[in-house]
């Protein structure tokens, strides 16, 4: 299992810009409300982390894995920020969450995929129309997480926890073990990391 993810890990960076791209599902009326409800909350002026020893610990370890990705150190807070608090907010691991962007598009605000997939998680236009507001911008920071996660938590929903699964509908992959893999492999070796007891 181990060479299996270190090669599915090796091969990351060469397939970062072939994200596949969520389908377009019909949507009951409830459903529908409900995410745009979801992509539509504002932030409050809350921290995502319990307390400032979890932030530090977390935002340092997590820096430093992604420096060489993201040199300025200023918007690599702020996007490791972001990305803890979207995932907290839909009950995801956020560590998840970065395993997915560095699969989706290498951590490049600006990647397109070939189908049209926009910003560092690939999210699709058509969620744009169909839960959102007509000048949601995908390329924008907060924005794009915030699609991204609502969709994850969605598909995670609808597979009722199934991660393997959910990954392939995000995908547009589902039934095909490739993508879901990576992702796994990506957040395992790359991203995994238990928090640290509070030092005293």
């Amino acid at each position: 299992m181990r060479r299996l993810i270190a090669a599915l890990c090796l091969a990351l960076p060469a397939l970062a810009a072939q994200a596949g791209a969520q389908k377009y599902e019909p949507l009951s009326a409830s459903v529908q409300a409900a995410l745009h409800k979801a992509v539509s909350d504002a932030r409050p002026p809350t921290s995502s982390f319990r307390d400032p020893i979890e932030a530090t610990n977390w935002l340092s370890e997590m820096s430093r894995r992604l420096e060489k990705r993201i040199p300025n150190r200023e918007y690599r807070i702020e996007l490791l920020r972001a990305v803890h608090y979207e995932a907290k907010r839909a009950g995801l691991d956020p560590q998840l969450v970065l395993g997915l962007m560095q699969v989706e598009s290498g951590f490049r605000k600006y990647a397109v995929s070939s189908a049209g997939a926009r910003g560092y998680m690939q999210v699709m236009p058509f969620w744009v129309k169909l839960i959102g507001r007509a000048d949601d911008n995908l390329f924008h920071l907060r924005t794009n997480l915030r699609y991204g996660c609502t969709i994850l938590r969605h598909y995670l929903d609808i597979e009722k926890g199934d991660l393997f699964r959910a990954l392939g509908r995000y995908n547009g992959s589902l039934g095909q073990a490739e993508y879901p893999n990576m992702v796994r492999a990506s957040w395992e070796k790359n991203w995994d990391w238990p928090a640290a007891a509070p030092r005293t």
